[in-house]
């Protein structure tokens, strides 16, 4: 359901709009007041209610405007305020606290987690397929058509796939089918539940889910708190930007809506992409090529790294230790602005935990997606079309911009390869999803992966694919191919590894 305008985005996108008012009105005094009007002004008694009645689409509401502030959700089994917390979150600089991907237990509709059932397409065929093929005899003809006695089904899928008309739906929760490291499971009520032990916060579950249950924590409150305070704060955007905000939307439109929102300067983060492609082609020389280590993982997309930390941990050695490129340029903006808030802006939920490191947090002050940033372009009215500034963002090369499509990083370090060592060979694999990535990982350390650089990106399809994007893939990966190929250098130089960033 990526990029398709639906009314679960519709709904998240206005409660991101109402949390940025808030933080740009910086009014403690009515802070309180106004949140709690907030669930009444989305959803009245006239107006459409989404739900059964008005009463649950508010409860939800509620719960989706705690996210949307930074907070929690509330306990299930005790009473909790819609406002209890707020005082620790109405600050222009609160880190994420985990766990970022969170159900609202009221909002889900507690899908089976896996069946088959037979559809009205059955017509009773004289063959019945069906039945001959399951293993456990539980299917057999009633009133002239297949049925599946459940207490008898191992749901091997057998039937569905001998079915001559696709009569047998496979039933799936959404968002477990979307989940790559198996971490949806259900609650004693059957609905969907979060094992954080496993989650690594690609948000792939988030977007999948077409009650919108599933949500995560946001910062734009603060955010909009910090930039109405007049702080000093430079934003840094991915290069998945192109096309999020508008079919003919320029980076000079984008660079002028963003100061006119209040940021003092835009830097893009590809130029932290080429400053990694160098550092990790050389990495891969070094250290694979002379056979220290036996392949090298990128390391630039957080869940693909946690994936491997959390399930491969002795690959630890394997992960390229150089920094990511949000935190790249974020170190850059700093050394020219040693007094301004770093503001990333891109498409990636897990983004948000990678800056809430110990070792990041000096880095990057706040983390915001292309949805949120939209939310709080509508906060302010800003109509993107009606701004322009007098220059782009730099100049970066299209090998740093590539990096939001999957397969995009380890080409860029292929071609620095290529340019600075012109007689190494370079053995790329790279893995898109999070259950592809496993396979890969699991074939690297079964020694298949020898001499390799590999890469690995959470969301299928790369950055452009991630759940805080505003578009559909496809038209997303075609609107970087352009910006690519307009980018007036193909790779960075190599001169460019003489900046200092550690």
């Amino acid at each position: 359901m990526r990029g398709i305008n639906t009314t679960v985005r519709k709904i998240r996108r206005a409660v991101f709009t109402e949390a940025a008012k808030l933080g740009f009105k910086a009014d403690a005094e009515t802070l309180l007041d106004d949140m709690e009007a907030i669930p009444y002004q989305l959803v009245t008694e006239d107006g459409e209610t989404y739900r059964e009645s008005v009463y649950r689409s508010r409860a939800i509401l509620r719960e989706r405007l705690r996210l949307a502030m930074g907070l929690s959700l509330r306990p299930e089994d005790k009473p909790v305020h819609l406002t209890a917390g707020v005082e620790a979150s109405n600050i222009s600089e609160k880190y994420y606290e985990p766990p970022l991907m969170q159900v609202i237990p009221s909002a889900c509709d507690a899908c089976e987690e896996k069946g088959y059932e037979v559809s009205n397409m059955c017509r009773g065929c004289l063959a019945h397929p069906c039945m001959e093929v399951c293993p456990k005899g539980a299917i057999s003809m009633v009133k002239g058509k297949s049925y599946i006695d459940q207490s008898k089904c191992i749901k091997c899928g057998k039937c569905k796939s001998v079915c001559p008309y696709d009569a047998i739906a496979k039933k799936e929760r959404p968002c477990k089918r979307a989940c790559g490291v198996g971490a949806i499971i259900s609650d004693k009520m059957g609905r969907a539940y979060i094992d954080n032990a496993k989650c690594v916060s690609c948000g792939m579950c988030m977007v999948s889910c077409p009650f919108g249950a599933i949500s995560d924590k946001s910062q734009v409150f603060q955010l909009a708190r910090a930039l109405s305070e007049g702080t000093e704060i430079v934003a840094e955007i991915a290069p998945a930007f192109v096309g999020q905000f508008g079919d003919n939307i320029t980076p000079r439109n984008i660079k002028a809506a963003l100061q006119e929102l209040g940021f003092s300067e835009v830097y893009e983060v590809a130029l932290g992409a080429d400053i990694g492609a160098i550092a990790e082609a050389h990495h891969y020389v070094e250290k694979v090529v002379s056979g220290e280590l036996p392949f090298l993982l990128t390391s630039c997309c957080p869940s693909w790294a946690m994936l491997a930390k959390i399930y491969f941990p002795e690959m630890i050695d394997e992960i390229s230790q150089e920094l990511t490129p949000m935190v790249a340029t974020a170190r850059t903006i700093k050394k020219e602005h040693p007094n301004a808030k770093v503001v990333f802006i891109g498409p990636c939920a897990a983004k948000k935990l990678e800056a809430s490191r110990r070792t990041v947090r000096s880095d990057v002050d706040f983390v915001v997606t292309y949805e949120e940033l939209q939310a709080m372009f509508d906060a302010r009215e800003i109509d993107l079309t009606k701004y322009a500034a007098e220059s782009s963002f730099h100049d970066a090369t299209g090998a740093g911009r590539g990096y939001a499509c999957a397969g995009g990083v380890a080409e860029a370090i292929e071609k620095c390869i290529n340019e600075y060592y012109p007689d190494v060979e370079v053995n790329i694999e790279h893995a898109e999803g999070l259950a592809e990535c496993r396979k890969v990982l699991a074939l690297a350390k079964a020694g298949k992966m020898n001499g390799c650089l590999i890469e690995g990106m959470g969301c299928p399809g790369g950055c452009i694919a991630g759940a805080g994007t505003n578009i559909p893939v496809e038209k997303a990966k075609k609107a970087l191919a352009a910006h690519v190929k307009n980018s007036s250098r193909a790779i960075p130089p190599k001169e460019l590894e003489e900046i200092e960033l550690k």
